[in-house]
C-alpha cells in the first residue's frame, strides 16, 4: 500500500496553489467533479500528490467540512489492489466505511472512505490502484 495523496480542503485553489509554487511546486491540472461539488487542483509531489479541493456550491461536502473545521487536510488517501477485499478486511475489524466501492474519484477510480472515528480523527481514502 502505498501513500496516493492528501486531500487539502480550501476556499481558494488560487490562492491556496500560491503556496505551493513558493515552495517550487506546479499545479498539474485542475478539474471539477460535479457529482461531488468540488474542483480539484492536482499537484505532484513526488511519487504521491497533493489535491487542493474547492468547494463548487453549499452542499459540498467540502463546503461543509469548510464552514466546520476551516482550511486544511481533509484526508489522507491510500493506493490498495484490491478495494473490496481491503474494505472486507477493515470491516472485520470493526472499522465503518462511510461510502460504497461503486464511488468514483478523481481520474474514476474506485474509492472508499474510512469514518474518522475509527482512524483517530483522520478521514482516510482509499483508492484501488489501476
Amino acid at each position: 500500500m502505498k501513500l496516493d495523496h492528501v486531500g487539502i480542503a480550501v476556499r481558494s485553489i488560487e490562492e491556496a496553489a500560491s503556496i505551493y509554487r513558493l515552495i517550487g511546486l506546479v499545479v498539474q491540472e485542475t478539474v471539477t467533479l460535479n457529482e461531488q461539488g468540488v474542483r480539484v487542483a492536482v499537484i505532484p509531489a513526488g511519487e504521491s500528490r497533493i489535491e487542493l479541493l474547492e468547494p463548487i456550491g453549499s452542499n459540498s461536502v467540502i463546503h461543509k467540512f469548510l464552514e466546520r473545521r476551516g482550511e486544511g487536510i481533509h484526508h489522507v488517501c491510500f493506493r490498495v489492489a484490491n478495494l473490496e477485499q481491503k474494505l472486507e478486511e477493515l470491516r472485520g475489524r470493526g472499522a465503518q466505511i462511510l461510502d460504497h466501492v461503486s464511488d468514483r474519484g478523481y481520474e474514476n477510480r474506485r474509492v472508499a472512505f474510512v469514518n474518522p472515528k475509527h482512524t483517530h480523527g483522520t478521514l482516510i481514502e482509499l483508492v484501488e490502484d489501476g
